[in-house]
């Protein structure tokens, strides 16, 4: 039961501090799951997120499953679950019972763009720390270049950039064992 608690109180304080979806709860995630409970390495998180993005869903909710279901199985990932979504279903009333009347104040239109401001920073810095850990080598940054490329310029979907870079990675390291 402590676990459980844990998973989901983690998992709440995750999903309602962080806007901006699945990047920018990526630094939390780290600082929470990786520092703070030390439940996986900062190799394996980003993992589970590469995974949760290939999968259908919301990348926080697939990672917090995950998780959950890694430290206390089936119970742990839908504990996990709720804890992550329960902030934004709250969050959700209160704005679709009180902000309807207050959508042109001035106020909350300046502070909705601030929000959007600090959500980029947050992107971009979960992006370098990212690419820090993940192009390691000049295939690496090769294929960083060209699947940011694609993504950009063409209308692929997510999925298949992202099995395509993983089919490459292996064929690119298979090579190299030969090699050697």
């Amino acid at each position: 039961m402590k676990k459980l608690l844990e998973l989901y109180f983690c998992f709440f304080k995750i999903g309602g501090l962080t806007f901006g979806g699945g990047l920018a709860a990526l630094p939390m995630l780290k600082r929470e799951i990786v520092q703070n409970k030390q439940w996986v390495d900062e190799e394996e998180l980003l993992d589970i997120y590469a995974i949760g993005q290939c999968t259908p869903g919301i990348i926080a909710v697939n990672t917090a499953t995950y998780i959950g279901y890694q430290q206390a199985r089936s119970i742990g990932g839908i504990v996990a679950t709720l804890g992550v979504i329960s902030p934004s279903l709250i969050i959700i009333l209160i704005i679709a019972a009180l902000l309807s009347n207050y959508m042109e104040n001035e106020v909350l239109l300046h502070a909705f763009a601030g929000i959007r401001i600090v959500v980029c920073a947050l992107m971009l810095n979960t992006l370098v720390s990212i690419a820090r850990k993940g192009i390691v080598d000049k295939l690496g940054f090769l294929l960083f270049l060209v699947t940011f490329a694609l993504a950009l310029f063409t209308p692929i979907p997510t999925v298949l950039l992202v099995i395509a870079a993983g089919l490459a990675g292996i064929i690119a390291k298979r090579k190299e064992g030969k090699r050697r």
